[in-house]
């Protein structure tokens, strides 16, 4: 809140509220007021105010109201501090230097207004020479090799460090002292303490924190130096875990677009931008940390994550996918095929075909189960070792509701006794472990009795055979249970009219399955009649409801958290409480 006689209060006073919403929302004049489509919810019809007497807005959509403050930390997700700056700068009011408290604090602020513009003068001496110098030429063939033009290379801000390893210091040394250039990040040391440049013959990628203001550089090697890529280390204005590559071009394009795409490198962040895909960053290489997430969050919830297909990407990725499930961010991870980083399937491809392959990103839920059906899980052990690759995304997961689909999908897709696997997790949780233990319920084949008594329907000669397969198989009854593929061979062989050889079906199932076959096949059983098969499929198809309705109630929840009007909102949250009651019921 603004104090009287503060700044605060002195930027509300001469802001011009109508000025710096129409900055993210385009305004109608109607009578006195302004209005719009509210940014806030989805909406067609326009029920977004501001008065520009009263300098306050208004939805009467989704009933979001204040001042510009207000208006700047709700839209740029910052704080107030922050909020009142923005509207400042938007608004061209001198913003007062922050009272210094000690000469040390006066020393450090000096030093970073020194590096800020080091850095500006690095990021166009490098510039220069990528353009007028020999070397250059080089890189720029280079760089045009890999498909930029000239003005691609302007846009980005890309460079070229010379090799002679002096030419950035005898360019910089008489304007800076010697503590500041140590300090920059700039320059390294050899074993007799010469100081020199430290890129040379690279290709120069300028790093600008979220205002555009560069702040550190990363280098392409030309030729065999390693590394291939080489970053500015961590300085008084430049530490990696606080910036994304692009950031500062791509904010409002994330912001209107309410999504992000998330690559691993400067290639490709400048691929996709130039591909028409301005709403991309780039980690550098790395997965994400905290402070990073917390800056997305500051733009958009939603997040796509097009790392590298090979070993490194798929590790950076899960290691993202840790956080972003905890920071309950909506997460799609985008493999493209044929192990292509994004650079090169849009030169191959093109736009069109990223976009589409954009739509149909799958969740992480998807894409995590994939990864686990990779492993071998013929074996107690591989069926564990594919439970603990995805227990520490599960224990991440702060909402109850999508912890428990991920129990069901993870009990179908690994073949495991769901309520067993449940207690497990449950037990993993309070005793703070990331894996769960080898109990051999677990990972015992185990299935309930309604399922082990259709098996030895279906695997006996009698007169309901191939109407109970056609009932199963019609119906989809089968699908999701530990014995699902024992089914699917039943049911073919009762559609054929064949007589069954366990022995010879055996062969195509796993160690488990044809446990499962075998048990049911030994077992004493009675005849079987359709009223005692009636029974038996009521007890799947129940199964099936419920999983139905869990299914049905994880894509409620996303919506609930999307961006709907508010009586969209209050109505599926009835709906969610409906199926709630009825799955308790089940």
């Amino acid at each position: 809140m603004a104090e009287a006689g503060s700044f605060a209060e002195k930027v509300k006073q001469q802001a011009d509220i109508v000025r710096v919403i129409g900055e993210y929302v385009r305004l109608r004049k109607t009578g006195q007021n302004f209005t719009g489509l509210c940014p806030f919810h989805q909406e067609k019809t326009p029920s977004f105010s501001v008065h520009p007497v009263k300098q306050m807005f208004y939805c009467f959509g989704c009933h979001e109201g204040g001042d510009v403050f207000k208006f700047v930390m709700q839209v740029e997700r910052c704080e107030f501090p922050e909020a009142v700056r923005t509207v400042a700068e938007k608004c061209g009011i001198p913003i007062p230097r922050a009272t210094e408290r000690s000469p040390e604090e006066r020393r450090q602020n000096q030093q970073r207004a020194a590096l800020v513009e080091i850095h500006r003068e690095a990021a166009a001496f490098y510039g220069r020479q990528l353009h007028q110098s020999a070397e250059g030429k080089v890189a720029v063939a280079y760089l045009e090799d890999r498909g930029l033009d000239r003005e691609s290379m302007s846009r980005f801000g890309l460079g070229h460090a010379p090799g002679s390893g002096d030419a950035l210091l005898r360019h910089l040394k008489p304007k800076y002292p010697a503590k500041i250039l140590d300090a920059s990040g700039l320059f390294s040391h050899d074993q007799g303490g010469r100081i020199y440049d430290r890129f040379r013959r690279r290709i120069m990628f300028p790093i600008a924190n979220e205002s555009g203001k560069v702040i550190a550089f990363g280098g392409r090697s030309m030729g065999d130096d390693m590394p291939k890529y080489l970053n500015s280390p961590e300085t008084p204005i430049y530490s990696k875990s606080n910036v994304l590559y692009h950031l500062d071009r791509a904010k409002e394009a994330i912001r209107q677009n309410d999504f992000v795409i998330l690559v691993e490198g400067y290639m490709d962040a400048i691929a996709v931008a130039r591909a028409g895909f301005a709403n991309v960053v780039a980690s550098c290489g790395t997965s994400l940390a905290e402070p990073q997430i917390k800056l997305l969050g500051r733009f958009t919830r939603r997040i796509i994550v097009n790392y590298d297909a090979d070993a490194a990407g798929q590790a950076a990725a899960e290691r993202s996918l840790a956080l972003l499930l905890e920071k309950e961010f909506d997460v799609r991870v985008l493999t493209l095929p044929g192990g292509a980083d994004p650079d090169q399937y849009l030169k191959q491809y093109g736009a069109d075909a990223y976009r589409k392959l954009l739509a149909s990103a799958p969740s992480y839920l998807d894409y995590l189960i994939a990864r686990a059906r990779q492993m071998d899980r013929s074996t107690a052990a591989g069926k564990l070792a594919a439970i603990n690759f995805l227990m520490p995304y599960v224990q991440r997961i702060p909402n109850a509701l999508m912890r428990s689909e991920w129990a069901s999908r993870i009990s179908a897709e690994l073949r495991v006794d769901e309520p067993v696997l449940r207690e497990s997790m449950r037990r993993a949780a309070a005793e703070r472990r990331g894996n769960v233990q080898p109990k051999p319920e677990l990972l015992s084949p185990a299935i309930a009795p309604a399922e082990r008594r259709l098996i030895q329907m279906l695997a006996e000669p009698n007169n309901i055979r191939g109407r109970l397969a056609r009932e199963i198989g019609a119906n989809r009854l089968h699908c999701g249970l530990l014995a699902e593929k024992v089914f699917e061979i039943l049911i073919a062989a009762a559609g054929s009219n064949a007589s069954l050889d366990p022995a010879s079906v055996a062969e195509g199932l796993a160690d488990s399955e044809r446990q499962m076959l075998f048990e049911a096949i030994f077992e004493t059983s009675a005849g079987a009649n359709w009223e005692e098969a009636e029974s038996c499929l009521a007890a799947l198809r129940q199964r099936t409801v419920a999983r139905e309705l869990v299914a049905e109630l994880v894509e409620l929840q996303k919506k609930i958290e999307s961006k709907l009007p508010l009586d969209e909102i209050l109505k599926l949250q009835a709906r969610r409480q409906e199926l709630q009651r009825k799955l308790v019921g089940r």
